[in-house]
């Protein structure tokens, strides 16, 4: 039933009449004046529904639902110059129900879903985690306190200053980084004997 617009279409005053006419001709029993409606109204209801953003084939699944939903119930219309308006209105709201209903039921791939979900960790890797925790601070409490204060430092400042970290601690900066380094192989070692 559906037909697509074609150029050299009836002005939108002709249109507007040519449709007008048409149903006023089917509502009074005459079965082909529908076709000339269909025909005069399809390519409208075509660009009414495309607007909403639907495909090719969901655009013509919609205009054909439209003119069924006529047929069904062309008696609700009540002014025979209104039916350019409730066939618009009726393909739009068809045009709104399918591409809400679409957006619902459209398939997800995996990880597009993944990337959209919170970042939650599991009981069991939270569990894991904690753990780890609790033996990397029990092998820090093995270490010598300057090593024990100064990785507490670095691990807490992205970029610590040498400076301030050099006066907390006592200890000079061009010290700071190859003390870091031992305490880091001290930590390894006894995070070892611990697994």
């Amino acid at each position: 039933m559906a037909t697509h617009g074609a150029p050299g279409g009836p002005t939108s005053s002709a249109l507007y009449d040519a449709a007008t006419d048409a149903f006023r001709r089917w509502r009074t029993g005459e079965d082909a004046a529908l076709d000339e409606l269909v025909r005069v109204m399809s390519p409208v209801l075509w660009h009414v529904v495309r607007a909403t953003g639907l495909d090719r084939e969901a655009t013509e699944d919609v205009v054909q639902n439209t003119w069924l939903t006529l047929v069904r119930s062309g008696d609700s219309v009540r002014d025979a110059q209104a039916i350019t308006r409730w066939l618009c209105t009726a393909a739009r709201r068809e045009a709104w129900r399918v591409s809400k209903a679409a957006t619902r039921t459209r398939p997800v791939e995996d990880d597009v879903l993944a990337a959209r979900m919170p970042t939650e960790s599991s009981p069991e890797s939270e569990v894991v985690t904690l753990d780890d925790k609790a033996v990397l601070w029990a092998a820090m409490t093995r270490l010598p306190e300057r090593c024990q204060r100064l990785l507490r430092i670095v691990a807490w400042e992205p970029r610590p200053d040498y400076s301030s970290v050099a006066d907390t601690l006592g200890m000079p900066i061009g010290s700071i980084g190859p003390t870091r380094r031992r305490c880091l192989d001290k930590l390894r070692i006894e995070l070892g004997g611990a697994a």
